[in-house]
C-alpha cells in the first residue's frame, strides 16, 4: 500500500463515527415484516414435505454430495434495500460424510467449544442457559473487511425434531452491541441501534438430516445493516454487502470441519 493510501485508510477508519447509523422503528418494522414472510413459507414448506434446500435443485444435491459447499442468495443478489436499510438473505449447505445427527448436534450445541472453531470471526463463546432444547447464547464477534468491527453479541436458539433423522433450529439475535477500542482499558459498548450499523439484527435457520451415510447441514441467514452511506462507501460497502456471504461461507466450512473433529471436538462427544 503506497503512503497515500495507507493515510485515505487511517484517515476513512478515524471519519466513521461521523457516519454513524440509527437503527430507526419503520427499518426494524420493514425487518420484522420480512422476518414474518420468511418463516411463513418455511412453515409451509415444512408442512408440505418439503425440508431441505438443496433437493430443490438436482445440480445444488449434487454438488452438496460431492463435498462442495453451495452458497446461493435467497433472493436475486443477496440484499434488498428497506427504508434506509439493507436486509441480507443468504443460504448454504454443506454434506458431512460418516457422521450421525446425535454427532452433529452434540457439536452444533456445544457453544463454549464454538469460540475455537469459528476463529477468527468467533472470539468468545459462551453458554448463558439453557431449558430443554432451548439455549441463550453469547458469542463475540470480528467482522474484518477493510477495517475490524467487534461486536457482543446474545442469541436465543430453539432446537426442533421433525424425526429421528431430521432437526431444525431457528436463532434470533437478542442483543447486538457494537465495541468501541476493544480490547483497551477504555473498551465499551455503543448504544444499540445507534453506532455504525454494520449488524443489527442476524437470525438463522438451519436444517439437518441424516441420510445418504452422512447429515446434510444447511444455513440461511438474514440479517440487517445499515445502507451504504455517501462518501465512505468504498470502506464501509464491503462489510455491508460482502462479509454476509463470507461469514456463511465460513460458517459452514467450520461446522462441517468441527464435526469431522478437524477442529477438536471434545473426546466425550466423539
Amino acid at each position: 500500500m503506497t503512503r497515500f493510501g495507507a493515510f485515505l485508510l487511517l484517515a476513512s477508519a478515524s471519519a466513521l463515527p461521523a457516519v454513524s447509523a440509527e437503527l430507526t422503528k419503520p427499518a426494524l418494522a420493514a425487518f420484522d415484516s420480512y422476518i414474518a414472510a420468511a418463516e411463513g413459507r418455511m412453515e409451509r414448506e415444512r408442512r408440505a414435505g418439503e425440508f431441505l434446500w438443496v433437493d430443490g435443485s438436482p445440480e445444488r444435491l449434487q454438488q452438496a454430495r460431492q463435498g462442495q459447499l453451495v452458497i446461493a442468495p435467497w433472493n436475486e443478489k443477496g440484499d434488498i434495500e428497506r427504508v434506509g436499510v439493507l436486509i441480507h438473505d443468504w443460504v448454504g449447505a454443506v454434506f458431512v460424510p460418516h457422521v450421525t445427527m446425535a454427532r452433529t448436534l452434540a457439536w452444533v450445541q456445544d457453544y463454549p467449544h464454538h469460540e475455537r472453531a469459528y476463529r477468527p470471526e468467533v472470539l468468545a463463546s459462551r453458554l448463558l442457559s439453557r431449558e430443554g432444547n432451548r439455549f441463550r447464547t453469547y458469542l463475540r464477534l470480528s467482522k474484518k473487511k477493510v477495517i475490524t468491527v467487534v461486536l457482543n453479541t446474545e442469541h436465543d436458539v430453539q432446537y426442533s425434531e421433525i424425526d429421528p433423522s431430521r432437526w431444525y433450529s431457528r436463532s434470533y439475535s437478542t442483543k447486538i452491541a457494537e465495541v468501541e477500542n476493544p480490547g483497551k482499558p477504555d473498551e465499551r459498548e455503543l448504544p444499540e441501534g445507534r453506532d455504525h450499523g454494520f449488524l443489527w439484527r442476524l437470525y438463522s435457520y438451519w436444517e439437518f438430516q441424516e441420510r445418504d451415510g452422512g447429515v446434510y447441514v444447511e444455513c440461511r441467514a438474514i440479517s440487517l445493516t445499515r445502507n451504504v452511506p455517501t462518501g465512505l462507501g468504498w470502506i464501509i460497502e464491503p462489510i455491508i454487502r460482502e462479509l454476509p456471504k463470507q461469514s456463511l461461507e465460513n460458517t459452514l466450512r467450520s461446522t462441517r470441519d468441527a464435526i469431522l473433529n478437524k477442529q477438536g471436538l471434545p473426546v466425550s462427544q466423539r
